[in-house]
């Protein structure tokens, strides 16, 4: 496994990041713990979660993902050997608010981690993220970008702040932020340095074979910033596993089980790509699903690709991505889908 540092921080990540979100909702805490002791074993030792997983959240298991790995620290005993990532959510999305009035201000901030620390069973998280923007923007799929002059969102500076105060105390190492456009991104870095708050270390946004959009300005700034990639769905909800080509619907696949996630492969462009990428991965000799995973960890602004699995076989073969290196052909051949298919799917 190799290691890679979080931008800025002293954090060494593994290059293969392992994600939570099905924990509590298609997995068990049984099968929750089986992932760990694989990924773990082998030389995973980043851990991401959020405060509202698993996913699709819900009032009823809101958390839950943060309480399994509160229960498989506790009796490994292994939470400095781990980094752990978890994540504060701004506002309400498809469930229950987790907090009455829920902003990104020092009240929200504050409720979060303590209730995040206590579900996890630590004193400290390694990385704590703002989930998505507070104000209105594009991001989980959005386009055409509409301007509010009425915004009402907490200022920037406000999240910042209230960030620096959780840091001091010694409940977070280091900041980053997901889901953010790079106007977001150079905000974050300019308030920092203009008030002597916590730079962000990395910012957790999409980015497959099937939404490359992250390329065409915020890898410029991640890079020049010193500000890691840690991409989520890499393999477009599975959809690059080539599962679902041919209008196929696997048993308790997750898109089988839950049709609002239609984001890559809604649209006949965007099933058109995903045929083309497994087509060429076939050709070849590599998996489909392997193939997309190593393109996401060739690139130089990954600091840690972030997989999820929700069985111990799909697990395997995503970590095993780490030892997969494409050649120059391959690189060009993908490039070339790339620019058949331009982002058909943001």
């Amino acid at each position: 496994m190799k290691y890679h540092r979080l931008g800025h921080s002293t954090l060494e990540v593994s290059e293969i990041c392992l994600g939570t979100m099905t924990w509590g909702e298609q997995n068990t805490q049984a099968q929750a713990f089986e992932q760990l002791d694989y990924a773990i074993g082998r030389g995973v030792n980043f851990i991401d979660t959020a405060e509202m997983y698993p996913v699709p959240p819900q009032a009823t298991t809101q958390g839950e993902t943060e309480r399994i790995i509160g229960h498989y620290l506790k009796a490994m005993g292994n939470r400095d050997n781990l980094i752990i990532a978890s994540k504060v959510a701004p506002t309400v999305i498809n469930g229950d608010a987790i907090r009455p009035e829920m902003k990104l201000d020092w009240r929200n901030i504050h409720q979060a981690i303590d209730a995040s620390l206590s579900r996890l069973q630590t004193d400290y998280i390694d990385l704590y993220q703002v989930h998505w923007p507070e104000r209105q923007t594009n991001f989980f799929g959005q386009l055409m970008y509409e301007h509010d002059e009425d915004d009402h969102s907490t200022p920037i500076l406000d999240t910042l702040e209230a960030l620096a105060e959780i840091v001091k105390s010694g409940k977070v190492r280091y900041i980053g932020i997901s889901n953010e456009t790079p106007w977001g991104i150079m905000k974050y870095l300019k308030l920092a340095e203009k008030h002597d708050l916590p730079r962000i270390a990395s910012v957790q946004n999409p980015y497959n074979l099937l939404n490359r959009s992250f390329e065409l300005a915020s890898s410029e700034v991640c890079l020049r910033e010193n500000v890691s990639l840690l991409p989520y769905s890499p393999l477009a909800f599975g959809t690059l596993t080539g599962k679902y080509c041919d209008d196929q619907w696997p048993a308790n696949a997750r898109l089988t089980l839950y049709k609002r996630f239609s984001r890559y492969n809604g649209t006949d462009m965007a099933k058109a790509a995903t045929q083309a990428y497994v087509d060429l991965a076939k050709e070849f000799g590599l998996s489909p699903a392997q193939m997309a995973l190593a393109f996401v960890n060739s690139r130089q602004f990954v600091a840690s690709n972030i997989i999820g699995a929700t069985n111990l076989e799909q697990l395997k073969e995503n970590i095993d991505s780490h030892q997969v290196t494409l050649s120059d052909e391959l690189i060009l051949r993908i490039n070339e889908l790339a620019l058949e298919y331009r982002i058909p799917c943001p």
